[in-house]
């Protein structure tokens, strides 16, 4: 439907990405889409990377190191939040705990009390090093 909504069909090289994307558990840079899909040319990838961002099936993240990520929309994904390594941008999926939501939804509440402001989603990235790069840093 929503890529029908923007006269777009739903190809084997999009369904691959939506598929890759689905069984990623992390967002993806587009060559490691491209490892795993395997379906098309980079430029392809990038086409239909942009239709499925326009058609709101994925969505594109930014990361510590300005590479582009994506990952499924998380109305078609499920919520949560995102580790994000400041040396290499790895990013990894994280569930919060149904009390870390509370807490995020009461704060939410007060910053739009306090400027006037209707919040209608949030997405919190946790910023530190990942395990490989805190390694590597501990035998240099």
């Amino acid at each position: 439907m929503r890529l029908a909504a923007l006269e777009q069909r739903y190809t084997s090289g999009r369904r691959a990405i939506i598929e890759t994307l689905a069984n990623a558990g992390r967002p993806l840079t587009t060559p490691q889409i491209l490892q795993t899909a395997r379906s098309s040319s980079m430029s392809s990838t990038y086409r239909n990377l942009t239709v499925l961002c326009e058609a709101q099936v994925a969505r594109r993240l930014s990361g510590t190191d300005d590479v582009a990520r994506f990952e499924l929309a998380e109305d078609l994904s499920g919520h949560h939040h995102h580790l994000v390594c400041s040396s290499c941008g790895t990013m990894v999926d994280v569930d919060a705990s149904p009390k870390l939501e509370r807490v995020i939804a009461e704060a939410a509440r007060q910053v739009a009390e306090d400027f006037n402001f209707e919040v209608a989603a949030h997405r919190i990235d946790f910023e530190g090093r990942c395990r490989v790069c805190r390694k590597a840093n501990e035998l240099n």
